[in-house]
This record gives structure tokens, C-alpha cells and sequence, in this order.
């Protein structure tokens, strides 16, 4: 058995960098590549194709990227993990048998099916989505690799799970090794989205080497334990600040739950070993949860936007004459309207001089008539008859279909986990028997506390504090982390959950969640509800959150002067 398995990632979604896959076979030793191709709105687009053609459903990017890699990829003896399966993993197993035998190359392709739902999804009490799809566990990636697999390509399995799955085939595990299960998973968590582990999308990037960032790696070992680092020359940086920023992303409290285990963010220790070295270690495993997520997507109707910009004085004045006057002229008013303003103020303006502002209407409806160019034409024809400054951001456009997210959860032992072989024999993949009902997480206020933290200076948040946020459905998380000990217990005290509606009003009167993971220096925040129905409803113009945390650090508080040195 080996000692130690190196597990590359060369894709965080569907569209991230072409030449990653390259990269990550030419850049460096690798026992395994993974690449997470699937998301909540990438599902909902694969369902759209598969509407339009039966034979698709699968990510076509990754069959591009083996045409150009299979043959280096079976040179270099590195074995594939990927997702890209989407809601058709059979079609692209098919594919790629193509593919090889076109290149004169022998390739053994084994495929994960069974997450696919959605034809019982009513009798599973899951509605009549466009797509249902459970999120699966490890155990048939271990099972294919067991076999002599070449490429596993799976359909919808957790993003943790390709790399649990070499994982746990490298090292023979069992569903009764749960901590080293919760290492992996750990790990599977902060190489999944690729370089969002070496520096992308990180809030202290001016302090580190960007450019073109390199791909994350886990070096696990049989334990479970993991140094997470990147290729040698490559851009960015693996420190315990990206490592730390990448696990608070879309989490919600210290338990991280997955099929296999659940892992504790609040057991793991990281520790520096050396530039691009991190070490991540004592995490804990507890039983996996009895139900199984499932990503359900239905297309709600169509919808159009207009966005318009608002400039100098009377913002407001300007804004409300230019919706009454929209709203009048429209031919036929869509089912709903909904109007945001978003300013762009200078920080040194006074109340009565702002910079700009841009109103935003977004009309949906099942009608196209609706929504479709005559609503877009209607901002073009006041042009000259309203407000002073009007412009358009955009030329008018037709109406486009959207969807709706919403998650559903259905019992493990339901759903039918299947791998099949690369001699085409179909196993089937039972359900952990550890299963329990999961333990939930109880919110974390703020510590009461009379510190005299001395002298404060007025600043934004970020002086002392980055931030990592994300989507979950309608729902969105914003991780804070300090850099110190004490600055931690600073952001600890001062930034309870009323605080945070004050810094962010667009939170007042939703549910709110508050969770402290002091091993990380770490106070995680879950905003329910703040992205309506999901990422393709868009409803707002941050409609991921993934800038939600940025905001939080523009914002300007009193912050201790000894935290500033």
C-alpha cells in the first residue's frame, strides 16, 4: 500500500480553464486528476440541452479536453475522476470509448449512474422537476478504480467525492474509517474548485504572486491527513490563508455533511510546511447522514431585464420617475416586476453628491409576449422623456427562459448507486450502514464580553478580516476569518448578527445564521432566503454572492488600533 497519493484538480465548474488539464499532466508528478464540472445552475443548463437532444446532458468541454489529453494522460499513468457526466454519465462514457479507439489508444472507462431521479421523482414525494438529481457518495468511484479504471466519470456525486473516492481506492477504506473518510473529505473541499485553493477569488490577493494561478493538489495519506500544495512555477499561493478561505466556502456550520462521513470543519488544524505547503490535520469523522441531498431544478418561465444608469444629484427622484413612467408605458405587464437600485457612491461624497446609481428591473412571466423585446423597447422609447443622463447599460433583448433551484432529500437506501465496470458489469453500491440522523448545528451568538480593545480608528472591515461567500440555493454564506488570534477575538465580539444587518440592511428580516469555528479563526454566516430562488431566478446583480463578502469588507467600522500593526 502506498504511502502517500497526489490528487490534482483541474476544474472548479463548467468553463473553467481549458489548458488546466494539460497543465496538471505536464506540470508535475499526479496519481489521480479530478475535475468538478457540475453546479446547481450547470445542472439546470445540461437539463436544457438534454430537453433538445437525448444524447446529450454531459459536460462536452471534458471531451474536448481528452481528445487533446487521453493518451498523455494513459502515458503518464495518471487515472480520472470527474463529474462531467452530468445527467447523461453513460452518453459520455460512450463517448470516450469512441474517442480512444479513434486515437489507437486503450483506455478502461467506467461510469457512476443512479443519481438521476427524476423519473420517480413524484413517487419519491420530490414534485415533477426538469431535473432531480442525489447527490452520491464515493464508494462507486473506489469501486471502478478497484477494477482497473482508466476514467470514472460520474454523474451527480458530491464535489468531495472525486476526491474521496481515489482516496479511499489508494488506501483500501472502508465506510467504518470515518475520520480518515472526514480528512478526505476536507480535502476533497478545498481542491474542488480549483484555484479558488491557490489564490483565486482571495480577499489578500494584492499580497501574493497572481497571474496565471496554478491548480490545487492534495497529497493524502492513509490517515486522512493531507498536504494541500500546487505545481512547481505556477502561479498564486497555498497558504493557511487561501486553505482557510476556500473551506469556509459555501459551508454552513461546523458539520460538513456527505454521504460517507461527516466531517467536523471545527476538529481540523492547519499548519504552514513551507512555501505552498499546507498541512491540514486531526479532522473528525462522525456518521454520515440517513438522507441523501437532491438538487431539484424546474424552468419557472421566461424572463428580461432592464438596467439603466442614474447619475450625479436626485438619485432617487430620478428612479422613481423613470419606474412610474416604465411601468405606464409597458403594452402588457409582465406577472412580476421587481426594481433594485444599487449605488456606487464615492466614499468621500456628503449625502447630497453621489456618484452613480443603477436601476435595475427584472420582468418574468410565462407569457414570451411578456417579457420579450416589447418590454425591453419600452425603456429605449423614454429615452428622450424622462430623467436627465438616461442610458441604457445594454441594447434591448428578448425574453429567456429561466429555472428555479430548490433542495429535496430522499432516504440513502432509496436510491440506486451504480457503477458500471470497465467490462461493462453493472455493481450496485450500498448505502453506508453508519447512517444516523444527523446531528444539526446549533447557532453560535456573539461572546458577551467588557475587552477594552483602547483606541479605534474608523476603517473597512477587510483592514483585519477576509471574507469568502458563496450561493447554496436561495441561500447564502459570507466566512469571515481573521489573522491573528487576537484580531480574531476582536471579529469574534464585535460582529454578532446584528451587526451584521446593520453592515448589510439587504439581510434585515431574513433568517439569519451564525457559526464560530475558532481553530480557524473563523465566524461563518448563513443569510437564508437573500438569493430568492436560486442563482438562474437572478435576482440580484450579485446573483452567486460571490462578492457578499467583499461588500461586508467595504464596510466601515471602528477597529482597534493595536489590530492594525
Amino acid at each position: 500500500m502506498t504511502d502517500v497519493v497526489r490528487i490534482g484538480n483541474a476544474s472548479g465548474f463548467y468553463g473553467d480553464r481549458f489548458s488546466a488539464v494539460q497543465e496538471m499532466l505536464t506540470g508535475g508528478e499526479l496519481d489521480y486528476l479530478t475535475g468538478d464540472y457540475l453546479a446547481e445552475l450547470t445542472m439546470l443548463i445540461l437539463g436544457r440541452d438534454r430537453m433538445k437532444d437525448s444524447s446529450l446532458g454531459y459536460a462536452k468541454t471534458f471531451l474536448h479536453q481528452m481528445r487533446e489529453n487521453l493518451a498523455l494522460a494513459l502515458d503518464r499513468q495518471v487515472r480520472i475522476v470527474v463529474n462531467a457526466g452530468g445527467l447523461n454519465p453513460h452518453g459520455l462514457a460512450v463517448a470516450l470509448r469512441e474517442l480512444a479507439s479513434e486515437l489507437g489508444v486503450d483506455a478502461g472507462i467506467a461510469f457512476v449512474s443512479g443519481d438521476d431521479l427524476a423519473p420517480r421523482a413524484a413517487e419519491l414525494g420530490l414534485g415533477a422537476p426538469l431535473t432531480a438529481n442525489a447527490y452520491l457518495g464515493a464508494f462507486g468511484i473506489k469501486s471502478a478504480l478497484d477494477r482497473g479504471a482508466d476514467i470514472v466519470v460520474t454523474g451527480r456525486v458530491t464535489d468531495a467525492s472525486l476526491t474521496v473516492g481515489p482516496a479511499a481506492a489508494a488506501f483500501d477504506w472502508t465506510e467504518r474509517d470515518l475520520h480518515p473518510i472526514a480528512g478526505a473529505v476536507i480535502a476533497g473541499h478545498v481542491i474542488e474548485c480549483g484555484a479558488q485553493a491557490t489564490g483565486g477569488n482571495y480577499s489578500f490577493f494584492t499580497e501574493i504572486p497572481m497571474g496565471h494561478l496554478g491548480f490545487p493538489i492534495a497529497e493524502l495519506h492513509s490517515d486522512g491527513s493531507s498536504v494541500i500544495t500546487k505545481h512547481d512555477g505556477t502561479g498564486g499561493e497555498v497558504s493557511i490563508g487561501t486553505v482557510t478561505s476556500q473551506l469556509l466556502y459555501e459551508v454552513r456550520g461546523p458539520r460538513y455533511y456527505n454521504p460517507d462521513a461527516t466531517a467536523r470543519l471545527d476538529s481540523v488544524q492547519l499548519t504552514q510546511r513551507g512555501p505552498d505547503r499546507v498541512a491540514i490535520s486531526a479532522a473528525t469523522g462522525e456518521a454520515p447522514p440517513t438522507d441523501l441531498k437532491v438538487s431539484l431544478n424546474q424552468l419557472a418561465g421566461l424572463r428580461n431585464e432592464v438596467d439603466v444608469v442614474l447619475t450625479g444629484l436626485d438619485i432617487e427622484a430620478k428612479a422613481t420617475l423613470f419606474q412610474e413612467q416604465f411601468t405606464a408605458a409597458l403594452p402588457e405587464v409582465p406577472a412580476e416586476l421587481e426594481w433594485t437600485l444599487v449605488r456606487h457612491d464615492r466614499p468621500d461624497a456628503d449625502t447630497e453628491e453621489q456618484a452613480s446609481a443603477i436601476l435595475r428591473c427584472v420582468a418574468r412571466d410565462t407569457d414570451p409576449k411578456k417579457v420579450g423585446r416589447a418590454f425591453a423597447n419600452t425603456a429605449v422609447q423614454l429615452a428622450l422623456a424622462t430623467y436627465p443622463g438616461f442610458t441604457l447599460t445594454a441594447p434591448p433583448g428578448n425574453g429567456s427562459p429561466y429555472g428555479v433551484f430548490e433542495p429535496g432529500y430522499v432516504d440513502a437506501g432509496l436510491v440506486e448507486h451504480r457503477v458500471t465496470q470497465v467490462d461493462g458489469r453493472t455493481v450496485l453500491i450500498p448505502p453506508s450502514a453508519l447512517r444516523a440522523t444527523p446531528m444539526i448545528d446549533n447557532d453560535d451568538p456573539a461572546p458577551v464580553s467588557a475587552t477594552d480593545w483602547g483606541p479605534t480608528r474608523r476603517l473597512p472591515l477587510g483592514a483585519v478580516a477576509g471574507a469568502r461567500s458563496g450561493d447554496k440555493g436561495g441561500s447564502a454564506n459570507i466566512g469571515l476569518w481573521a489573522r491573528s488570534d487576537a484580531a480574531y477575538r476582536w471579529l469574534d465580539q464585535f460582529l454578532s448578527t446584528e451587526r451584521l444587518v446593520e453592515l448589510l440592511p439587504e439581510a434585515d428580516g431574513l433568517e439569519i445564521h451564525r457559526y464560530r469555528l475558532p481553530n480557524l479563526r473563523a465566524v461563518n454566516f448563513v443569510i437564508e432566503g437573500i438569493l430568492g430562488r436560486g442563482v438562474a431566478e437572478n435576482v440580484r446583480f450579485d446573483p452567486q454572492a460571490k462578492g457578499l463578502g467583499e461588500w461586508l469588507r467595504s464596510r466601515h467600522v471602528e477597529i482597534p488600533e493595536q489590530l492594525l500593526h
